[in-house]
């Protein structure tokens, strides 16, 4: 069945994935990195543990809550007597006798009165200063600690994670969601409590003044209650959708932005349009639906608001008629109404806000939800790493039943150096990946030094092995910096020695402050050559014994890699490296060549012996050496 491109948007964007293995992800039965939905979907799965749960960020600034809980009673109460103060004025001041009325005396008494109005109300606005004041303190302070939580969770997950979701929608989570999460925190969050309290506080008042009038208002709530429950029922799931198509347009946004060079040379800028356009579509008309069935909320209240406050009018006329119920009672009775209603409606005019950030919520705790990386289990102390790594029969998938190595088996003694070369897909950066531990293997073992890799602690391991990548990744900071990224204790001085190893020292000198240029835009001021030869450097500032060089000068032209050789040859001397490379010019003095073909090592041995042999190294050396 032919998917609508909407579909087959919502399937790469709603879970995609900018691997690191792109290649072995492009060989047929390999992972798909593309159609995973994200569960943020849908309705969320749990409301009342996502309030929970939101709930304790704000519970950690108990002495604050407790004060603006303080201040929001002042707050009410202060409404409230500052309402109820109309009854004895009106019945005192309305009905005046001209002939026995002290016209003097009453209008000092009315000012008196409204004075002591005044200074209630005043009192009122005091405290709700004080309340938003100390609220937005303490829900900034829960938006860091929620922000914090987030970024610390991204620094345990694994490599897996990143692979199958895109950096946008990760990024979404950091901006919209959170910020969906502050507006509530700031507003909403404060409006409930204090409604809260000023409903429970006019019921009390509306009883004392009238227990009939009073239950014509408390009749009328399981009504408003019922009509919110249903609205928010349907409103819950449309708000969910609305931030996952959020987050998929933003995913598509960031991809296409960072690649506007591989869009304009291929002449894609209409399809990507398009695509923009179906996912903006999207977007819009979730958003649509989510903002009607929370905005129809608040005309439907509003309504059933002023039929109760009707209701209370008329039967309180008629009360005054047949029972003589006093004017200022009826007032205040009808103005209680009012104000039983009013949190009531402002509660229901934010049910927008509450749904996005809910729904924002919960896609914040589905990534803190995320398992970590397993915990290192009966890890053995090593004082040091010397780089001897066996592999035996190793084998492994990134899907269960989709084996990308098979009985994979080798070993390098320290200080050699392992070439990797085979087709697009073959297995290639797995090996590395699996060095590392970015993924545990299913069957067979690696060993350094002896030791199974499962049982050296992730942060030993990893500190003693550098990593030259394909992808090259420059931070924000100087040059100077980005270098020492290697090694955070690094002299100056070795920051050159590293720079001069990996051949860069000649052109950083040329760069305008020289070691103090400042990089931005992941070295968008660099050439694709400089950017790579500074991670080189990166690498060669670090004391790893092992060292994973994954297409290291695919990036540089021929002059610039002849250029670096002798400094790569420095760099590898004294360390165990794995070298994974197409052109084979690279690979000519490693000490043994692993051929890899569908995740089998198909021939091994040193290049001279591959030649000679016939078989699949000669065949790619001879293609290369023709293109070359």
């Amino acid at each position: 069945m032919n998917k609508t491109q909407a579909e087959r948007l919502a399937e790469r964007y709603g879970g995609s994935a900018a691997s690191d293995q792109k290649k072995e992800m492009a060989m047929p039965g390999g992972p798909s990195s593309r159609g995973r939905a994200l569960s943020a979907g849908g309705k969320p799965k749990n409301m009342r543990r996502t309030v929970a749960r939101l709930w304790a960020y704000l519970a950690e600034e108990k002495a604050l809550l407790i004060a603006a809980m303080i201040c929001a009673v002042i707050c009410t109460v202060a409404t409230l007597m500052a309402s109820y103060m109309l009854r004895p004025v009106m019945n005192r001041f309305l009905y005046v006798d001209p002939e026995h009325a002290d016209i003097s005396g009453r209008l000092s008494a009315l000012a008196w009165a409204l004075c002591g109005m005044a200074a209630v109300y005043g009192v009122s606005v005091l405290t709700q200063w004080l309340r938003q004041r100390i609220m937005l303190a303490v829900s900034q302070r829960a938006l860091r600690r929620m922000r914090q939580a987030l970024f610390d969770k991204l620094q345990t997950l694994p490599i897996r994670y990143f692979d199958t979701h895109p950096a946008g929608d990760v990024m979404s989570r950091f901006t919209n969601d959170v910020d969906t999460v502050g507006e509530m925190l700031n507003t909403t969050l404060i409006q409930i409590i204090s409604g809260a309290i000023t409903v429970a506080g006019t019921i009390v008042l509306m009883i004392y003044t009238n227990p009939l009038l009073a239950s014509i208002t408390i009749i009328m709530t399981p009504i408003l209650t019922l009509v919110s429950k249903v609205i928010v029922k349907k409103g819950r799931g449309a708000y969910a959708e609305q931030q996952r198509n959020l987050g998929m347009m933003n995913g598509f946004a960031e991809e296409i932005i960072s690649g506007q060079k591989v869009v304009k040379v291929f002449d894609h800028e209409e399809i990507a349009q398009e695509e923009f356009d179906t996912l903006n579509a999207s977007l819009c008309e979730a958003q649509i639906k989510a903002q009607f069935r929370a905005g129809v909320m608040g005309p439907i209240t509003h309504q059933l608001c002023n039929l109760s406050y009707a209701l209370t009018a008329c039967v309180g006329g008629i009360l005054v008629v047949v029972r003589g119920f006093d004017i200022g009672g009826l007032t205040v009775s009808v103005n209680y109404t009012r104000q039983f209603n009013r949190p009531i409606n402002e509660i229901s005019m934010q049910m927008n806000t509450v749904f996005a950030a809910l729904a924002g919520a919960e896609r914040v705790f589905d990534v803190l939800d995320e398992a970590p990386e397993k915990p290192d289990e009966n890890a053995e102390r090593m004082e040091r790493i010397t780089g001897h790594v066996v592999l035996d029969h190793v084998s492994f998938g990134y899907e269960p039943g989709v084996p990308v190595l098979h009985d994979v088996s080798l070993y390098a003694k320290p200080g050699q150096t392992i070439a990797f070369v085979g087709s697009t897909g073959a297995g290639k950066t797995t090996v590395t990946n699996l060095l590392s531990r970015f993924y545990d293997i299913e069957q067979g073992s690696i060993t350094i030094d002896g030791v199974p890799i499962e049982r050296i602690a992730r942060p030993f391991l990893r500190q003693n092995i550098a990593m030259v990548l394909q992808d090259t990744h420059l931070f924000t900071g100087t040059v100077r910096e980005n270098i020492r990224y290697g090694r955070l204790d690094a002299t100056d001085e070795e920051v050159e020695q590293a720079a001069r190893a990996a051949s860069a020292h000649g052109f950083i000198t040329q760069l305008e402050d020289g070691y103090d240029t400042m990089i931005e835009n992941d070295g968008a001021n660099l050439s694709q050559g400089q950017r790579q030869l500074l991670n080189i450097a990166r690498a060669a500032i670090s004391r790893a014994p092992i060292l994973v060089l994954d297409e290291a000068t695919s990036s540089v032209d021929t002059r610039t890699e002849r250029f670096i050789e002798a400094g790569m040859d420095a760099l590898m001397e004294s360390r165990t490296t794995f070298v994974i490379a197409h052109r084979l010019s690279t690979v000519r003095k490693a000490d043994a060549i692993m051929v890899l073909e569908h995740g089998r090592i198909v021939e091994r041995g040193t290049h001279e012996e591959l030649l000679q042999s016939g078989g699949r190294y000669a065949d790619l050396y001879h293609e290369i050496a023709q293109l070359e």
